[in-house]
This record gives C-alpha cells, structure tokens and sequence, in this order.
C-alpha cells in the first residue's frame, strides 16, 4: 500500500472504494488526520505512538493536506474525511447483517438521535446501540467499563466514536484489546453531531476548496478559533522545513 509522507505522519494513498473493500476483508481501525490532528502529533509521544500501531489505516481528513502533498510532488488520492465517510461505510454496508455499528460520542441524547436517523435511512436496525458519555468520562474507569459492557451487549462488530482528538484515539487504543467482537474502529470526530443533525456541514464548494475550516469557525467561533488561528499555524512552517529537507521528526 502506497504511503505519503507528511510531517511524521504516514497517510494511506487509498480511494474510498479501495478502504471499504479492505475494511470488510481485514477489519481494522481508521484514523482520519487534519490539520490539527498532525500538529498534535508533533507534541504528544502517545499519540504518536498510536497512529503508528499496526492494522491501522490513516487516510486524509483533509483537501489542505491533498493540496500540500501535491505541493511537495506527492499527491494524495483523494480526501476522505470522517463525516464523508462514515455515511458511505453505513450505505456500502447497509445489507450486510454482519456490520452492527455501535455509537460513542456526543452530547447527551445526540447519538441516540443519530442512531435513529441512520437506522430509518437503511431500512434495518444497523445501529444496534449508542451511548453519550459524560464529560471526562475517560478518567473514570468504573465509567469506562461500563461502556465497554454496553458495546459488548449491544452485539456490534463495528465502533464508531466520535470523542474528538486525540481523545477518541487514545480511547480505541487502551481499550480495543477488551472489545474481540469489534473488528472495525473508527475515529469520526464530529460525525455524530453531524449524523443527528446538530451540527452542519459546509457546502461542498467549500469542502472541496479547502475552506470547511472556515465554515466550522464561523459556525463555532468560541470553540474553534484558537484551533484553527493559532494552534494550526505551525503546521505551515514544519510543511515549508519537509519541502528544503529542513524537518527533523520530533520522536
């Protein structure tokens, strides 16, 4: 499988159609990086640590980061970020009675309302549960449990969360190993939000441009301005160092 090198970060040159395959033959886990998510990992060791364990697959979260690799003579495929994909994967996958989604992540009540919007759109009970954990539940390992015996009960083979990074990375990576039954992982950032219809998406003009960041701050200014502002802005100056061979990976 081809890999382009960005920063130090790996991303599978894969198509959509090429990782859904796969997904179905050797399950896995999916993450998506952006922008922010690859400025993270110049920082943090444990998080680098997990987007560099074996039977992942790291796909483009990002048009900014296809126009980059371009950039640097090494062109991504094609951008398949988490809120695109999750609704192809549920629609690939809509008459396969193998594939049972469990949804973790969101405010209270959020999955569950996404949960039903998927499940009438399939026509079948594809989502076989879902759960909003309360905030700085992963410091809680009674609460943790819990929701590792709730997925267990739920009987999915595939875990869709959506905590944010790298929270939600570092959840599926301590606890994985305690769910054998889940063959599929993924990482999906705001998607629940997006799914339950909390939350809007940019118009695909934008998306394909490679302005949903802007989108995203001018619908959630408070939140994301710092992110996107200021703590991204590094990320520009560590692509201009790869581009002289001037990058030196901090791990």
């Amino acid at each position: 499988m081809e890999k382009i090198r960005l920063l130090n970060v790996s991303i599978d040159n894969l198509s959509q159609d090429e990782l859904l395959q796969k997904l179905a033959q050797d399950g896995g886990v999916v993450f998506t990086p952006n922008v922010d998510h690859i400025v993270k990992l110049q920082k943090d060791p444990e998080f680098y640590q997990i987007y560099h364990q074996p039977s992942n697959y790291i796909i483009c979260d990002s048009k900014i980061l296809c126009f980059i690799s371009k950039l640097l003579g090494q062109p991504i495929r094609e951008k398949i970020s988490g809120s695109d994909f999750f609704p192809a994967f549920y629609r690939y996958y809509s008459d396969n009675e193998d594939m049972k989604i469990f949804l973790l992540g969101a405010a209270d009540g959020v999955a569950s309302k996404a949960q039903n919007r998927i499940n009438r759109e399939v026509g079948r009970e594809m989502v076989v549960g879902s759960y909003s954990p309360p905030f700085g539940f992963e410091k809680d390992e009674a609460e943790c449990q819990k929701i590792l015996e709730l997925i267990k009960e739920s009987g999915a083979t595939v875990l869709a969360v959506g905590l944010g990074a790298p929270k939600q990375e570092k959840w599926i990576a301590k606890y994985k190993e305690q769910l054998p039954n889940i063959k599929i992982f993924l990482a999906i950032g705001a998607t629940i939000d997006f799914e339950a219809g909390e939350k809007s998406r940019a118009p695909k003009w934008m998306s394909e441009s490679g302005l949903e960041w802007l989108y995203r701050l001018a619908t959630e200014p408070k939140r994301l301005w710092k992110r996107y502002l200021v703590e991204s802005l590094p990320f520009f100056w560590l692509i201009l160092k790869q581009r002289f061979n001037r990058y030196e990976a901090p791990f």
